[in-house]
């Protein structure tokens, strides 16, 4: 008995250390990319293609010049149209999805189940099979080019409920018990909300807030569309796209990498620091009572 309990101790043991290589491998393989971009941005040699992995020459130049040479690209006013069109989508598109979630989750009305078909359905096309029309009704009422920043937070904002699922699946894990007793005691539909759902759905939020912020963060498609080349009101996806043109290649490749990285930080920090909300949200986990 005791040769036959080491025997499935050690193949256990052989069968974590597999996953664990198998793993190792797999980050390797995903962090080689970011590896080398963090390299590039250090390389003070200009031009995109070398034929050599390790820059000859280490300089932070290309990260000064990101904010100091604003001849023709202004990175610092890409990065702040950018942050500001994400933190607006993200407070009104959470709050949107938080609303519409509690409803289709709490209340009973004619036509919700179809209702909730008909936006998961929507929800499967992508979003460019209706840029075309979408831009052409946005030029209809001026929201393009100069004013095309609060375009691109309508057209952000605009599908936010069709995010309502995970959200819906959450709230359904806590009692709806906590709301009749509520209820009962005189409590409104609001105040339920917002001094009972809400306190006990801090992983949603933080899930919500966290998806709601990384869209607008690394948009192109659109933004690109709507902006119709004013390079004014670029976001950074849509900027650094532009030193990567022929023309321009040469001298910002470089200068392309050391951006590709600073915009990677903000993400990459909120994730890790909210990480443990971030699954919770996705798993559905709730206080149960």
């Amino acid at each position: 008995m005791a040769k036959k309990f080491r025997s499935k101790k050690g193949a256990e043991r052989t069968a974590n250390a597999v996953i664990y290589i198998v793993l190792i491998i797999i980050s390797v393989i995903w962090l080689f990319p970011f590896f080398y971009l963090v390299l590039q941005s250090l390389r003070g040699e200009s031009g995109a293609a070398t034929l050599y992995f390790w820059p000859h020459q280490w300089t932070f130049d290309n990260y000064i010049k990101l904010f100091t040479d604003t001849s023709k690209f202004n990175f610092l006013r890409w990065y702040g149209t950018t942050l500001a069109i994400s933190v607006v989508v993200t407070v009104l598109q959470t709050t949107i999805v938080l609303i519409t979630s509690y409803a289709l989750s709490r209340l009973r009305f004619k036509l919700r189940k179809p209702l909730m078909n008909l936006i998961l359905v929507l929800g499967m096309f992508p979003g460019f099979m209706s840029m075309t029309a979408v831009y052409f009704i946005l030029k209809l009422i001026g929201l393009t080019q100069d004013m095309g920043l609060v375009g691109l937070i309508v057209v952000y904002v605009a599908s936010s409920c069709m995010g309502y699922y995970i959200c819906k699946g959450f709230f359904d894990t806590i009692p709806k018990s906590l709301d009749e007793a509520a209820r009962i005691d005189g409590a409104n539909r609001q105040t339920v909300f917002f001094k009972i759902i809400l306190p006990l759905a801090k992983p949603i939020i933080i899930y919500t807030v966290l998806t709601s912020f990384m869209a607008p963060w690394g948009e192109f498609m659109f933004a690109s569309l709507i902006m119709n080349g004013n390079q004014k009101y670029f976001n950074v996806a849509v900027g650094l796209k532009e030193m990567l043109e022929r023309e321009n290649r040469q001298e910002y490749f470089t200068r392309f990498c050391a951006a590709s990285v600073l915009i990677s930080i903000p993400i990459t920090a909120l994730f890790f620091w909210l990480q443990k909300y971030y699954v919770q949200g996705v798993t559905g986990g709730s206080v149960k009572g």
